[in-house]
């Protein structure tokens, strides 16, 4: 079998592994955030047996991130629709599904064998069908000194809203583009950040390209009017906002202390204690490349999407993904398509005949076409700007290893024709996060450098473990055997 290029053979399980019994169950979710809740409430709902895995302490993911708990004063400063993640949180709570939090899966094979590492011991799974929501990932935002302390990702800056009600502190530029700045913007201006300045990375031309998709949007007004809401709170909060900025620049020594950017024809640059940077989200699709499933580049998103139906099916049986990990849509699409999700999973199983699947099925179709309709003005009109998918030769990529762009650009010139050969002469994409941060980038780069499509150019070979496990928790494995 041949998938993405790559020839297939079984992986090998390995001795300790074959010594665990896996649990089973109707559905294994994997992930607890709007995709992964939703279906495992509807699951439920039909009488199924559920376990659903979490990596985070609590349900929510990383939107509704301990929407469960928080205050009422801390439900209203982040919003209205940080605030439907307390009902959905509380619906999976009542549901019965069983939710194991703190678990992280490390390993999944072909035949839905699930690895999963909880309280420093291995658990295994091997359910009826499997449901990957893993959700989305901040796409990187590679400018000159993006490494330096004092610069996270906004995303950062808002789990410590959510979990701790942190802000930073003195100086704060958001920079990028995208909903989520817009929005932080406003979260953090509510929470008493005082000095707050927005520079925006929305490229001149990005209106009028997104115009054509406006009569499509329109079908969904809220979601447009959301947006216009955020700008019109900013300036109610006084917010000092700069559009169309590019060419971003940290400044300092040894901590960001300004951002350097060209807007209005000239340089300018802002004193900065701390520097937030934002470009949009990504699909999280370490599992679904660990399983050798088919990925396409989708040119609108400039991203990977896993190849699967519209009941999520993949290619392998038994194994489906719904949310943001398939493609950005937002929470209520997650939500949408984790619920359709588990109504395919109990038809395939038998627990829906077609008539209930086809009721079940309608209005929640009609309502995810309403919340898809307004995606592609959204993806045109902040699509990333170029020099953050082609960034400098000097600009760090990979930040485990230190490579640089013009490191990669070397690659292509020596003959690499794709991220793995680039790894192998670069450790590019061989620290602990297999490529997760650096790999989008860097098939933008080989591609451009080998004027080819980043289809053709491909994406970096995901092995088990995704993330670092301690061995002791392998020995366990023996141990359980032994017991």
């Amino acid at each position: 079998m041949t998938v993405d290029g790559e020839t297939m053979t079984p992986r090998e399980s390995t001795a300790l592994g074959d010594r665990i019994q896996p649990r089973d169950c109707d559905l294994l979710i994997v992930g607890a955030g709007p995709a992964g809740m939703a279906a495992a409430v509807q699951a439920k709902a039909l009488g199924m047996s559920v376990i659903v895995l979490d990596e985070q302490p609590r349900s929510g993911g990383q939107i509704w991130r301990d929407a469960g708990q928080v205050s009422p004063e801390m439900l209203q400063l982040l919003g209205v629709d940080y605030a439907l993640g307390r009902d959905a949180v509380t619906a999976l709570r009542a549901s019965g599904a069983e939710v194991i939090h703190d678990c992280l899966v490390w390993d999944i094979d072909r035949d839905r064998t699930v690895s999963a590492l909880h309280a420093e011991r291995v658990m295994q799974f091997r359910p009826r069908e499997l449901l990957l929501a893993t959700g989305a990932m901040e796409r990187p935002s590679p400018v000159p000194g993006w490494t330096l302390p004092g610069v996270m990702n906004a995303g950062a800056a808002q789990i410590a809203l959510k979990t701790a009600g942190l802000v930073p502190q003195g100086r704060v530029v958001l920079a990028g583009c995208g909903p989520l700045l817009l929005l932080l913007a406003v979260q953090l201006a509510r929470a008493g950040v005082k000095d707050l300045t927005v520079v925006e990375t929305t490229e001149a031309g990005a209106g009028r390209r997104a115009l054509r998709h406006l009569p499509e949007a329109l079908r969904h007004p809220k979601l447009l009017l959301k947006g216009l809401s955020l700008l019109a709170s900013l300036r109610l909060h006084g917010v000092r906002h700069i559009r169309r900025a590019s060419q971003l620049r940290v400044m300092g020594q040894g901590r960001a202390e300004a951002l350097q950017f060209m807007a209005g024809g000239q340089s300018q640059t802002l004193a900065a204690d701390t520097v937030l940077l934002h470009h949009g989200v990504l699909p999280n699709t370490q599992l679904t490349r660990l399983l050798r499933l088919a990925h396409r580049w989708d040119t609108g998103q400039q991203a990977w999407h896993v190849e699967a139906d519209a009941f999520g099916l993949t290619g392998l049986a038994g194994i489906r993904v719904a949310g943001d990990g398939t493609s950005i849509a937002g929470a209520r699409a997650a939500e949408l398509r984790g619920a359709i999700v588990a109504l395919a999973s109990a038809r395939a199983l038998g627990v829906l005949d077609a008539h209930r699947f086809e009721e079940g099925l309608k209005p929640l179709r009609r309502e995810l076409d309403r919340e898809l309709a307004a995606r592609p003005f959204l993806d045109t009109l902040y699509a990333p700007p170029q020099w953050i998918t082609q960034p400098a030769d000097e600009v760090i990529v990979c930040r485990c290893e230190e490579v640089s762009a013009g490191r990669i650009r070397e690659m292509a010139l020596l003959g690499c024709e794709g991220p793995n050969q680039t790894k192998f002469f670069s450790r590019c994409g061989m620290g602990p996060c297999q490529g997760r941060i650096c790999g989008t980038v860097v098939t933008q780069l080989l591609a451009e450098a080998l004027d080819r499509s980043p289809q053709e150019v491909g994406a970096y070979r995901i092995r088990a473990p995704i993330k670092p496990i301690p061995l002791r928790a392998l020995a366990s494995l023996a141990q359980d055997d032994a017991n």
